[in-house]
């Protein structure tokens, strides 16, 4: 059975993708900083998930968790999901709490590379694939967005850059739309984002990615949808 690190798989994205995969008949070994969240994740994802309670940005946790896929044969895929937005609502960049943008850089762009970087040897040899989940907000520039958007820009750029340098493996910037998640939601707060769809919506299209592996690169996953 393929194995696959999913990180920030508490909720939302991340738990939509980890039980997406599980169906699909991976293990997983998952992650979350907030325990409580994770285990009842735990028992949606049933036996088929190790669950690593722990932060991105820490070093120890980031090796336990490719020590846990190793146990299990793997990895065979590394989703890097995990992140954050910043201060809700969000700033101007001219009002934008430097150490807050240093929080921000650390988890949305150091750490999956660092990630990466332990869980490289594995990859390497089960010829694997990377996914970074990215945003728009990369590519765009929104008022309001350039802490969060900044970010994952900075992360989009190292994975063009990994592609090139590691070109057995596949690596995707996947852009997943906007979401209805609590995420979205801090990044709108007070308004009503019930019209954006639920995470569950975008698995069929991730799973398509992750089956037919295409060339490394940007993956917006409404391109792969497949029509009702």
């Amino acid at each position: 059975m393929p194995v696959a690190i999913v990180t920030g798989a508490s909720r939302g994205l991340g738990l939509a993708l980890s039980a997406g995969l599980a169906g699909a008949g991976w293990r997983l070994v998952v992650d979350a900083r907030d325990a409580t969240a994770l285990a009842e994740a735990a028992d949606r994802l049933g036996e088929a998930a190790v669950t690593v309670a722990g932060d991105v940005t820490d070093p120890e946790h980031r090796a336990a968790l490719v020590e846990h896929a190793r146990r299990l044969g793997g990895p065979d895929l590394l989703v890097n999901n995990a992140g954050i937005l910043g201060p809700s609502p969000q700033p101007r960049l001219a009002d934008y709490p430097l150490d807050a943008l240093r929080a921000v850089y650390e988890v949305n762009t150091v750490a999956p590379l660092a990630l990466v970087q332990a869980a490289l040897p594995d990859l390497r040899a089960r010829a694997g694939a990377v996914v970074t989940v990215t945003s728009d907000a990369a590519l765009e520039a929104y008022e309001g967005w350039g802490g969060y958007g900044s970010a994952k820009a900075g992360a989009e750029q190292w994975s063009a850059v990994l592609a090139q340098e590691e070109p057995a493996l596949r690596v995707w910037r996947v852009d997943p739309g906007d979401l209805r998640t609590r995420m979205h939601q801090e990044a709108f707060p007070g308004e009503d984002i019930s019209d954006r769809p639920l995470p569950e919506t975008v698995v069929a299209a991730f799973l398509r990615l992750v089956d037919t592996r295409p060339e490394s690169g940007r993956v917006r996953l409404a391109d792969l949808a497949v029509p009702a």
